[in-house]
């Protein structure tokens, strides 16, 4: 709405300020005349008042009712004074109008809260994204025991469904026949597929992996973890409260100072010259130039500079209120998996036996794991490329379920799996591979063993969700700057504290269900911390939503970014301190122009007042228009000047 009625505005005003006398004396040249072109001004002068005034005049109704007058009122007072004045002044001797004024302070007014709006973006994505976590039908199965697909609205508590391999879990249920492992990632927040068997729990939302599942059903509708989430999420952006802009507040003084200042003028010429022409040009001076065009620029051309330089480094703002706070923040709340870690498993470290080196024991892993598309087989792959180690060549490849694999390579029968493996096969490990493993599981690791011929232990591998190097240089960034690091995660009190002693967080929240991640922010809060959080999954949102400043990596899932404040497109934990330090940035050049939009006031309101008046010095709403014209150029050029600035951290 802004966009098109400035557009409008703008054509309409170019013959305005064209024939305006004031443009032409000041650039030396004489507008053609013809029957009827006195009346172009005026008359166009109307339209643009009427089409690109209106919604400041409607928007100010909407402060005086609340009490609050701001930005709206004082550019109300002015182009309403403006335009009464210019009307008038055709019918009066002696008045000069102020149709041009009045034109191009809407002008740029509009342009300015077409900025400002155009940066601002709800959250009102976020319950569409969740919504779409969840299948629109189910295959629910009849008491003949064949399947029936439904929608998934009419599934009922204890109905059972069937969920395929690859298929989303439609309502919270236990499983009550099947082994399978699903993804539950979404949800809890947890690195590694939860392993299913009967009597186990599946949440609504979450995605079956490799078998099958008949799931008896214990939740339906708004019953279910998920509607819980969106609930929270809903809840969350409800409470966010109303910030008020920095221009607003110097709005409404401006507005109080300008009627003072004209009720003062008003009384002084009247008592010294006595009630006259010049008099009432003199108050509708003071109320006209009281509001500066830097004002309505002051504070929106810093933003869009700001959302500009911010997606030149990787961010992308949906909410400039959140943006100015980040200036502010005093925690900030990272979540665990995909966020300070990859959200992946790796390799960490590798116990060979004798005989055995690394390169073979990786060859020889990498060659069984070859085809496989679990996390653990997708780490050891990796490992081995990043080695440049080839894999071997295996056969008679065979997948046991809950142990591990089984293949041949070189000639020899080999396997590859967990402790259980250990078990089934009966194979004692030598001191070596203990240590090993014992170190491995005191930072919260899991180890799975090469087995060769179903009866010696030839190497170990130590596997973890792997921690991103830009993590370490985040966090210590962020002490530098005073500002205290939390994190948070479902996964185990053990991962979780190996993580943050290896990060050097200074708290951690293991173990946290979503409706509780949603509460640790809240309790942040209520200690009187200005908390920002970082997060990637669906179980993020509520607190993304919750917290001062919402920060959503942009790898994840799209309803952490929907419910987020700031993106991070890079999938960057250090943006985040780029992030403070353009807030910080941003926040300096708002006030550095808010300095100079009103302290155009404070020399140009007493000027118009006629305060130097006794020594023949007196300002003319001509040369006010030109004093307000530079005041928008200077704040145009300090707004400029922060693409220049230094996000280093």
């Amino acid at each position: 709405m802004f966009r098109r009625r400035f557009w409008v505005s703008l054509v309409l005003s170019v013959p305005v300020i064209f024939f305006s006398e004031f443009i032409q004396d000041v650039f030396g040249y004489t507008a053609p005349t013809f029957p009827g072109s006195v009346w172009i001004t005026p008359v166009l002068s109307v339209i643009v008042f009427a089409y690109g005034g209106v919604p400041f005049l409607s928007m100010a109704r909407t402060e005086l009712k609340n009490r609050e007058p701001g930005m709206m009122m004082l550019i109300s007072l002015a182009i309403t004074v403006a335009f009464v004045y210019s009307i008038a002044s055709l019918f009066l001797e002696g008045t000069t109008p102020f149709f041009w004024e009045l034109v191009t302070l809407i002008d740029i007014m509009l342009l300015g809260h077409w900025m400002e709006m155009r940066s601002v973006r709800q959250a009102s994505g976020a319950l569409d994204e969740l919504a779409k976590l969840m299948p629109d039908t189910a295959e629910r199965i009849t008491e003949s025991g064949d399947t029936e697909e439904v929608p998934v609205s009419e599934l009922s508590e204890d109905d059972v469904v069937l969920v395929r391999p690859g298929a989303s879990v439609p309502a919270d249920g236990k499983v009550v026949e099947g082994e399978s492992s699903v993804d539950e990632s979404m949800i809890t927040g947890e690195s590694r597929p939860v392993d299913k068997e009967p009597e186990s729990e599946v949440v609504a939302g979450t995605v079956n992996q490799d078998g099958s599942l008949r799931v008896r059903v214990t939740k339906t509708g708004d019953e279910t973890t998920l509607a819980g989430i969106m609930r929270l999420v809903d809840e969350a952006q409800k409470s966010k409260s109303r910030t008020q802009l920095l221009a607003d507040r110097a709005a409404g003084w401006l507005f109080y100072i300008a009627l003072a200042v004209a009720g003062i003028t008003a009384v002084t010429w009247v008592a010294a010259v006595g009630f006259n022409i010049g008099v009432l040009e003199r108050v509708v001076t003071v109320l006209v130039i009281a509001c500066p065009h830097a004002l309505g620029l002051a504070v929106p051309l810093v933003v869009a500079i700001n959302t500009s330089t911010a997606a030149q480094n990787g961010m992308l703002i949906r909410d400039r209120i959140a943006m100015e706070e980040a200036r502010n923040l005093d925690t900030v709340m990272f979540d665990k998996t995909g966020t300070l870690t990859k959200g992946e498993q790796g390799v960490v470290g590798i116990q060979t036996g004798d005989g055995w080196d690394e390169a073979r024991a990786l060859e020889i892993a990498a060659g069984v794991e070859g085809d496989s598309e679990h996390m653990i087989a997708r780490a050891i792959r990796t490992a081995a490329e990043e080695r440049g180690v080839q894999r071997a060549s295996v056969s008679s490849f065979e997948n046991l379920r809950g142990l591990g694999v089984r293949a041949v390579a070189n000639g020899d029968t080999v396997h590859l799996g967990g402790p259980n493996l250990l078990e089934k096969l009966g194979i004692d490990r030598s001191d070596e591979f203990v240590s090993f493993a014992d170190e491995a599981g005191s930072n919260a690791q899991t180890v799975i063993y090469l087995i060769r011929q179903e009866s010696e232990v030839v190497a170990a591998f130590a596997l973890a969700d792997v921690i991103r190097e830009e993590s370490r240089q985040a966090i210590e960034a962020l002490h530098s700057m005073g500002i205290e690091v939390a994190m948070l995660t479902g996964d185990s009190e053990d991962v979780a504290k190996a993580v943050a002693e290896e990060l050097g967080i200074d708290q951690y929240f293991a173990e946290v269900l979503p409706e509780e991640k949603d509460t640790k922010v809240e309790q942040l809060q209520s200690e009187g911390k200005l908390v920002a959080m970082v997060g990637d999954g669906v179980n993020d949102a509520p607190a993304l939503t919750r917290a001062d400043v919402g920060i959503a990596i942009g790898s994840g899932t799209d309803v952490a970014i929907e419910s987020g404040d700031i993106i991070l497109v890079d999938n960057n934990p250090v943006d985040v301190v780029r992030l403070i330090r353009l807030s910080k940035a941003s926040y300096r050049k708002m006030q550095e122009n808010l300095v100079w939009a009103t302290g155009y006031n404070v020399v140009a309101l007493p000027l118009a007042a006629g305060i130097l008046a006794p020594i023949g010095i007196l300002l003319s709403p001509a040369i006010g228009a030109v004093f307000m014209s530079l005041s928008t150029v200077i704040v145009a050029i300090n707004a400029r000047r922060l693409k220049g600035v230094d996000l280093t951290p």
